[in-house]
């Protein structure tokens, strides 16, 4: 059998209409195979059907679960199994992994991505996590940039999956962030309700755009220094970059944001080469039973570092 990590698994019912037809056939409809291709992988042993592995003449029975993994495209990035300095696994079961993120590493693997990656580094510590999703993002069920800190969690089953990407979907989750940004917001406390999309002149980053996806953010100042604030942020949808965009169009980048026009020499003045963002709390409903369950997360040493030295009045 294909390793998970390596495919892309799916499940699902089968379709009524495709009750009493021959395994390959029905992979061939239900994802655009071709029956030699949907052969083969009942051949190889990656289809079941109710948990019990098909072979390409068995004959699929309508609403029953078929899983299957599907080779990976030409060109998918590859996931990298290996440690990752400063990963930390805050809390882990049998339905989710929550971790705490350290800068430089990715949630998943993407193309033109080469370091290390979330995903990555949960494999190497043994976790098995959900096999939904495409192969390169199994379990993933939000993101954070790379150069962003903090509280990420990765589905491990699939019922956890589903639900998770429900209440995401739903905005039921709680995602809390620390940022510190240039300047002094006006109004200390406020919501920025605007749509954000691909830069027209840089597809490499963001901006508000007209007729971009609805992106909501809502933001309380928690201090104020000479050159900067502290700035509690809650996320109501969860684009790209979206603190950094929205903080950016408010002409208040985050420090050491130097993508979204942060000022060079304040950032080199407190220590920073990234952006000073920190996913510092998540909160949601368990998969599993139902209950609230939320986690914090510290701020880790160079954003603590750079928020010392901007206590002090002399910066």
């Amino acid at each position: 059998m294909s390793d998970s990590l390596t495919g892309d698994r799916r499940s699902m019912p089968v379709p009524d209409g495709l009750d009493g037809m021959r395994v390959d056939a029905a992979l061939a409809r239900m994802f655009g195979l071709s029956r030699t291709t949907a052969a083969a992988l009942a051949a190889a042993g990656d289809v079941s059907v109710d948990g019990v592995a098909q072979g390409k003449s068995d004959r699929v029975t309508g609403g029953a679960w078929l899983e299957v993994t599907l080779p990976p495209p030409p060109g998918a990035p590859k996931l990298e199994i290996a440690t990752v300095e400063g990963l930390s696994v805050v809390y882990a079961d049998d339905d989710i992994a929550i971790v705490d993120k350290p800068v430089g590493v990715a949630a998943h693997p993407s193309p033109g991505w080469t370091g290390p990656t979330v995903i990555g580094g949960l494999a190497a510590m043994g976790h098995r996590v959900s096999t939904s999703g495409a192969a390169e993002r199994q379990g993933v069920v939000h993101r954070l940039d790379a150069g962003t800190t903090g509280l990420m969690v990765v589905a491990k089953s699939e019922r956890a999956y589903t639900l998770l990407k429900r209440a995401f979907k739903e905005r039921t989750v709680d995602k809390g962030y620390a940022a510190v940004v240039q300047g002094h917001l006006d109004p200390l406390r406020g919501t920025i309700d605007a749509p954000i999309d691909r830069h027209p002149s840089s597809d490499w980053k963001f901006a508000v755009v007209a007729g971009g996806r609805p992106s909501v953010t809502h933001y309380e100042t928690a201090e104020a220094f000479r050159a900067a604030s502290l700035v509690d942020v809650k996320l109501e949808t969860g684009r790209t970059h979206q603190i950094r965009v929205h903080m950016a169009a408010m002409r208040h980048p985050c420090v050491g944001d130097l993508t979204y026009g942060a000022d060079p020499t304040l950032a080199q003045r407190v220590g920073l080469t990234r952006q000073w963002l920190h996913a510092a709390r998540l909160g949601f409903e368990h998969p599993a039973h139902g209950q609230w369950v939320e986690f914090t997360s510290p701020y880790p040493a160079d954003l603590q570092h750079a928020l010392d030295l901007l206590r002090d009045a002399s910066v």
